[in-house]
């Protein structure tokens, strides 16, 4: 059984800006380096995000956000189309990854759904964590706070998916400014 500590650890290493892990993810041929085995593969939950959750997610982002006198972010469904379609593909290779099975990282993945991006961020996580905790973890960790913070961020979005196990939850949020 993974320690505690261990899926903390998940939660504290998704920062795009943040590194570890081990290389087994592949992209293209070329492994990623921050790579997490998070689950074992196998056929996924993949979990349509609703508008209440989306608006969740956003209003937790804001409360960081607005402590460091940044504008708040909008929730956004077409980004969170994108993080839940990310967070199936990490949950169905049981890996936590920026990169996805056809895509290099989260900007090619919003430009390809018709999002109009001059910046993209993304935070991702996997462990046991319900919505509340995953988003509370991000505003905790450093990492992912430097992507929360990003001062030209106006859009942004959550998805969820759910391991082959059953139990471990893959989260993806995205970040992002329009043209």
């Amino acid at each position: 059984m993974t320690s505690l500590t261990s899926l903390l650890t998940l939660v504290l290493c998704g920062a795009v800006l943040a590194g570890c892990g081990t290389a087994t993810g592949t992209s293209r041929g070329k492994p990623d380096p921050h790579a997490v085995q998070a689950a074992a593969p196998g056929k996924a939950a993949c979990v349509r995000t609703t508008p209440a959750e989306n608006a969740e997610g956003a209003q937790a982002t804001n409360a960081a956000r607005g402590q460091a006198g940044l504008p708040p972010v909008r929730a956004n469904m077409l980004l969170a189309e994108v993080a839940a379609s990310h967070a199936c593909d990490m949950a169905t290779r049981g890996l936590m990854t920026h990169r996805g099975s056809s895509s290099t990282g989260p900007g090619p993945r919003v430009k390809a759904r018709g999002y109009a991006t001059r910046l993209t961020a993304e935070n991702i996580a996997a462990g046991p964590y319900d919505l509340p905790r995953v988003l509370g973890e991000w505003n905790r960790s450093q990492g992912h706070l430097d992507n929360i913070m990003i001062p030209q961020v106006r859009d942004y979005g959550i998805g969820q998916a759910v391991g082959a196990d059953g139990r471990t939850r893959f989260w993806t949020a995205i970040y992002a400014a329009p043209r």
